[in-house]
């Protein structure tokens, strides 16, 4: 996306691996079967969709992914969640702490990731609709 540096991407590709990582060990402590498994597991899938759009986007290219529209559609609300959590936790954190700087590094990262979505959503409710014409 022509809004977001070369650099922006390639730090947010970095902030959302690291809650990847993160959040594949928050759910090992989970049991199936519970919400919070499966709120681990739904923003395990949303941050690998967004991680993969950016990556392709990095790669310039024009590929296509393997994403449904029902795919992105489930990944907006964990995407959206995890930027309301944050912004609330961060509002609780001293400036300056490593907490205060993951968090805000994780924002600007889903601030970035969040359009790479839309895109995709868009663009694939877009070619639906002129496969229907």
């Amino acid at each position: 996306m022509n809004d977001f540096t070369k650099e922006d991407m390639e730090e947010a590709l970095r902030a959302i691996t690291s809650m990847i990582s993160r959040t594949e060990k928050s759910k090992e402590k989970f049991a199936q079967g519970t919400s919070q498994y499966t709120l681990q597991k739904n923003r395990l899938r949303a941050l690998n969709i967004v991680s993969s759009l950016i990556s392709k986007e990095l790669k310039e290219s024009n590929g296509m992914d393997c994403y449904t529209k029902e795919d992105l559609e489930k990944a907006l609300a964990p995407i959206a969640s995890l930027i309301s959590k944050s912004e609330k936790a961060q509002k609780k954190l001293a400036q300056g702490t490593w907490q205060h700087t993951m968090l805000s590094n994780n924002l600007r990262a889903l601030y970035i990731a969040s359009p790479f979505l839309t895109k995709a959503l868009s663009e694939i409710s877009a070619g639906k609709r002129q496969a229907l014409k």
